[in-house]
Formats: C-alpha cells, structure tokens, sequence
C-alpha cells in the first residue's frame, strides 16, 4: 500500500500545520544542502515562520553574497529591458541586503520575541552582523584607500606643475637678466660712441 495523494492546501490543525512545517522546512533545507553537494552550485534558502522567525540555509560563506548576485542579475536582466538603468541600482545592492538584515534582526530582537529565540538563532543573528560588519569595514577601507590613492596622484600632478612653473619662472628670470644685460652693454656701447 502507498502513499495517499495529499491534497494541497492550507491546514487548518494549528498543531499539525506546525508538525508539518517544520518537518517540511526540515526536508527542505536538507535538499538545498544535497543539491549544493551534488551539482556544486550555490544555493541559498531563506523562511519566515507564521510568527516571523527566520530559518535559513547556505551553501557559501555568506547568504549575502548569493542575495547580492541574484540582486544584480535582477538589475541587469530589468536594465537590458529598460534600457541599461540596471548599473545604478547594482552599485547599492549590498546596501539594501544590509538594511534587510537590520530590519530582520530589530525584528528578530523585538521584547515580544526575545524569548522565543533560542540560542542557535542568536548566533545565526551574531554571525550575520559580524559578517555585515566585516563588509561594511571592508568597504569603507577600500573607498579610503582609493581616495588616498587618488590624492597621491593629484599630489604627484600638482608637484610636476609646480616644478614646470618654476622652471618657466627662472628661465623668464635668466632672460630678463640677458636681456638687462644686453640692455646695459648696448647702453655702455653706445655712451662710448657718443663719448668718442
């Protein structure tokens, strides 16, 4: 005897909408955790609960990582349609996954919902922030090494017109001093003759 066809739609049970999800959730997370095995791909899985929990599965190091790609493949794919207005919306994509988890975790951590959260779901939160945390240092690192980088060169430039001008100054310098020179001997020649 087999299985019996189950009829989708909503349980109305709450204990046994419960049982079933999260035995569901369950099985649906250990199938991401198979395919990213399997086909080497990556994979990312992200549930709310009824209640609003969060459950979550990833394959790489950070579910981040693989909302940013799906971000930017989104914005690409609607910036060929529309006419190439995706770039714009790709250079902030990691800042809206990090307001996202902002959000979830002000959520998470609500007074209502501190207690329902168990201590595997505090480290799940804690490693998400220092992660978030970690790009966030990351990329103000870069943008200052970038400036200062920039700011080298703009250095390096202004050290090259100044040596230019100054060149330009003293070589005026020593041609006002010939020309005085030659002013001052054409004058002597001349107050010769007049003298003869």
């Amino acid at each position: 005897m087999g299985r019996r066809k189950l009829e989708i739609k909503r349980i109305e049970d709450k204990s046994a909408r419960q049982v079933t999800f999260s035995k569901r959730r369950n099985g649906l997370l250990k199938k991401a955790r198979e395919l990213s095995v399997l086909c080497d791909v990556d994979v990312g899985v992200i549930i709310f609960s009824s209640r609003g929990k969060l459950y979550h599965y990833c394959s790489t190091n950070s579910l981040t990582e693989i909302v940013q790609q799906y971000q930017s493949r989104v914005d690409t794919e609607s910036g060929a349609s529309k006419g190439g207005c995706g770039t714009q919306n790709s250079k902030y994509a990691g800042f809206l996954t990090s307001g996202e988890l902002l959000q979830t975790v002000e959520r998470e951590l609500g007074e209502q919902c501190v207690d329902e959260l168990s201590v595997t779901d505090l480290v799940h939160l804690e490693k998400q922030l220092e992660s978030a945390l970690i790009r966030t240092r990351s990329t103000k690192t870069h943008m200052l090494l970038d400036t200062i980088s920039s700011l080298h060169e703009k250095e390096k430039t202004l050290a090259e017109e100044k040596k230019c001008l100054e060149e330009k100054i003293a070589g005026s310098n020593t041609g006002r001093k010939k020309n005085m020179l030659i002013m001052d001997l054409n004058v002597r020649a001349s107050s010769e003759v007049l003298e003869k």
